[in-house]
């Protein structure tokens, strides 16, 4: 989404589904990575080799990253991240959300994946009503 640089800004929560198995892991395994500078790269790795994301499973992609081990394997043995993760947690639970992903464009709720132009349509909506 290169087009809207400067003109959007994403933040990402994370929603540990419970009942997926592997969902707080791979949230703290992704915070690991950011806390090394690499958190889209693991995200992508996540996404492209899904439903691998056990244990083992992340610390090789955390290796495939050139992260260092010992502080990622520290995180989240330790759960470094652990309140972040449950503050985003109780953010959704507060704001009704079960479902992932859960986009808001400026305020505008967009549930589940998406193609492309979708995105595009509703993000380029959106700013033509900011004026921007």
């Amino acid at each position: 989404m290169k087009e809207y640089k400067g003109k959007i800004r994403l933040i990402i929560k994370h929603y540990p589904y419970r009942y997926r198995d592997y969902a707080r892991i791979a949230a703290e395994a992704s915070l690991a990575a950011r806390d090394q500078g690499k958190f889209w790269e693991m995200h992508d790795l996540m996404l492209e080799r899904s439903p691998r994301l056990d244990r083992e499973s992340l610390i090789s992609y955390a290796r495939e990253l050139g992260l260092d081990m010992k502080k990622f394997t520290a995180s989240i043995d330790g759960k470094k991240n652990d309140k972040e993760i449950e503050r985003d947690l109780q953010l959704a639970l507060k704001m009704d959300l079960y479902n992932t992903p859960t986009f808001f464009i400026n305020g505008r709720k967009v549930v589940g994946n998406r193609p492309y132009e979708s995105f595009k349509r509703i993000l380029d909506e959106e700013l033509a009503r900011a004026g921007k």
